[in-house]
């Protein structure tokens, strides 16, 4: 794991400078030959510029100003990426960042953006310390960067290590009741509460969604309760946070093809990565809010008495829903999630899943669909946080229109709705399981990534963490 600290320049340390212009490098001693170096790498649009001296390794980064301060920031972010492989290449430890620019997070931006690509997920190699990165610590300049932000640093790379990791964790290794178990551990170290109801409570409580999902496997499925809750809480009503925890999906009996599809399945439950990891920073960031958590979680199969299509099931909330396709079950799982979440009488539900290849197809890796019942004013705040963070959100319609679509002939839903508008007729079918103000955010596309690109590693992303961590930090602010 990195640190991060404020402190004096390790030994073998590289140095980075930071800076608006090269006057403002001129000003620190750089030799009139390093300015003239720096200056005319600037002219081949060479922002990022290593400076070998006899008894360091320096780096220069001129900040390249975009039109808007979250494109601006999130150009830092990626030549912080940039320095990584420097680092890789150079076998260091340390870097340490010294910034001189007019932007108080500049050095925030740049350590966050080198951290994360500096992300290692070496458990199953022989050889583990030849693939592991060597950064080990981002050290700051006094002046650099404020104590508030080197913890925040601290907490959210972790965050985002540890999601990374449950992402890309195998079946294997990580079945429903090994998820519970992580979530468990989680809440051990963060210190909130988890609960975890196994399959016998499941049935207990009729939650046939969960359970008809289960049927095809021979591992048991869970559901986790996790819940923080300071004295200093500041919203009377919870806030309460859903993740799909779908740890393998073959598609069940509607079976997936496997290459570019089945082979990545492992990834389906990366919205349970989200909610359990957001959890465990919100409450180490001891954020003054009430936060509820719940994840449901199985893989689907094909085997054991699985489901069918053509099934009829009766869910949690009384609904009957006609199964047209095993492989809409993320949606089974998270409904039945959703209507237990009435039972807390929440300010806002939010819901984060792999749920659809449409919402890949239409926005690609570059931003996350979401759709909802909540007010203006909070889906303003969700698209700020998520600009602040570069984790942006394109949000779609709910119109009754895509409620004709799911309406079955011989249930009250059936859980596809046809050929277009996937997205938004998953989002319907969940939307008939609230009857709170509530989001949904599909993140098919942004949660996995087959190669390396930017910050993002290969597997897991962890993205949206940064933006909802975003999203409830304002919020307890406000």
């Amino acid at each position: 794991m990195i640190q991060f600290h404020k402190k004096e320049v390790s030994p073998g340390a590289i140095i980075l400078h930071i800076a608006d212009n090269v006057d403002q490098l001129a000003s620190q001693g750089w030799s009139e030959q390093e300015a003239g170096y720096i200056q005319n790498a600037l002219e081949k649009e060479q922002y990022l510029v290593p400076l070998n001296r006899y008894d360091a390794l320096l780096y220069s980064y001129l900040i390249k100003s975009k039109p808007s301060a979250s494109a601006t920031a999130e150009i830092i972010r990626k030549a912080g990426a940039d320095l990584s492989g420097a680092v890789r290449t150079q076998k260091a430890s340390c870097v340490h960042i010294i910034s001189h620019s007019s932007d108080p997070m500049a050095a925030y931006y740049f350590a966050q953006g080198l951290a994360l690509a500096s992300y290692s997920f070496v458990k199953y190699f022989k050889e583990k310390a030849k693939k592991q990165h060597p950064l080990s610590e981002i050290s700051f300049d006094a002046a650099a960067i404020a104590d508030e932000q080197v913890n925040e640093l601290n907490i959210l790379t972790e965050a985002a290590f540890r999601a990374r990791d449950l992402v890309n964790e195998p079946l294997n290794a990580l079945n429903a009741t090994g998820l519970a178990s992580a979530i468990r551990q989680l809440g051990a170290d963060a210190g909130f509460s988890v609960q975890v109801l196994s399959k016998a409570d499941l049935e207990r409580e009729g939650m046939n969604g969960i359970l008809s999902v289960n049927l095809g496997s021979i591992d048991p499925p869970s559901f986790s309760i996790m819940e923080y809750k300071p004295t200093t809480a500041r919203n009377t009503a919870p806030l309460v946070l859903v993740g799909k925890g779908v740890v393998y999906d073959t598609g069940g009996l509607s079976l997936k093809p496997t290459p570019n599809s089945m082979d990545r399945m492992k990834s389906d439950m990366s919205g349970a990565a989200l909610v359990s990891t957001a959890m465990w920073a919100l409450s180490k960031l001891q954020l003054p809010l009430h936060v509820i958590a719940l994840v449901p979680a199985t893989d689907n199969r094909p085997g054991e008495n699985a489901y069918v299509p053509g099934d009829v099931i009766t869910m949690y909330s009384g609904t009957t829903v006609e199964v047209l396709n095993t492989d809409a079950e993320g949606r089974m799982l998270l409904a039945d999630a959703l209507h237990w979440a009435t039972r807390y009488q929440p300010e806002l539900v939010m819901d984060f899943a792999t749920l659809t290849g449409a919402a890949s197809a239409a926005v690609g890796e570059h931003g996350i669909v979401c759709m909802g019942t909540a007010s203006d004013t909070v889906k303003s705040e969700l698209k700020e946080s998520g600009e602040r963070q570069y984790e942006r959100l394109v949000e779609y319609p709910l119109w009754d229109e895509y409620g004709e679509q799911i309406k079955s002939d011989i249930a009250d839903l059936k859980n596809v709705g046809g050929a277009t508008g996937g997205a938004i007729t998953a989002g319907k079918f969940l939307q008939h399981f609230t009857n709170y103000p509530w989001m949904h955010f599909d993140i098919a596309g942004v949660s996995f990534a087959t190669g390396k690109k930017g910050y993002l590693p290969t597997g897991g992303t962890a993205v949206g963490l940064r933006m909802l961590i975003d999203f409830m930090k304002k919020r307890s602010q406000d």
